[in-house]
């Protein structure tokens, strides 16, 4: 009964509609999702994203009260709170913006089989015997990076791929398929010194501390 469409409140669980009707919540529904907590957190490297095996930490161990990036002491510790779910992998190795939330549309949003948010990384890199990269990759290998590399049987997406500095490598894709970016860069002979996602969307990881976090502000989208 929390659902309207086209005007009419549903009380039939399941029921099905038209893609093209108008859907609207109840007052009391708008106010349940305004509750809704979504995290930011500048991951270091050592910690890994979800749920671990034994020996490795999770990165929600970090969402303490010592760790909020305000002077003032945070609302809520997220760390103690259900329903936290992490919104794209950073491994072990990798640092820089990782994102937890409560709320299903966020979620669906970043890591969405239809996802189009963009995810923006600074890379290191380095030629097979430790060349500065960008004497190493010629512009065949870096339109390959662009476009034209399969991984797991797919070809991947479009990328923007361009150098920040002589051996810094920006990436900006537009999916999420596991170690992408070290596995596209490994396809053209690069080694990795360096991996840190710096944005998502239109949030980006700033001036915010490593090991620290803080909320997801009212007037910030994806």
């Amino acid at each position: 009964g929390l659902v309207f469409v086209n005007g009419i409140r549903i009380q039939e669980l399941g029921y099905k509609c038209e893609p093209d009707v108008q859907i609207e919540l109840a007052e009391k529904a708008l106010r349940k999702q305004e509750e809704l907590i979504t995290v930011l957190l500048n991951k270091p490297i050592g910690y890994v994203s979800s749920q671990p095996e034994s020996g490795y930490r999770p990165a929600i161990q970090l969402l303490t009260e010592e760790n909020y990036s305000l002077s003032e002491k945070p609302p809520v510790i997220p760390q103690r709170m259900s329903d936290l779910a992490v919104c794209g992998r950073l491994d072990i190795d990798s640092q820089g913006l990782l994102i937890f939330t409560q709320d299903g549309r966020i979620a669906k949003q970043l890591i969405g089989e239809n996802s189009d948010v963009e995810k923006e990384y600074l890379v290191r890199v380095a030629g097979p015997h430790d060349e500065v990269g960008s004497k190493y990759l010629t512009m065949d290998r870096l339109k390959m990076l662009r476009h034209g590399l399969s991984l797991d049987g797919q070809a991947l997406r479009p990328a923007k791929v361009d150098w920040a500095n002589e051996d810094q490598l920006r990436f900006v894709l537009k999916e999420g398929k596991k170690r992408q970016v070290r596995r596209m860069c490994e396809a053209v002979g690069l080694k990795i010194h360096g991996l840190k996602r710096v944005r998502v969307g239109n949030v980006k990881l700033s001036t915010l501390p490593e090991g620290q976090w803080r909320f997801l502000q009212p007037d910030e989208f994806f």
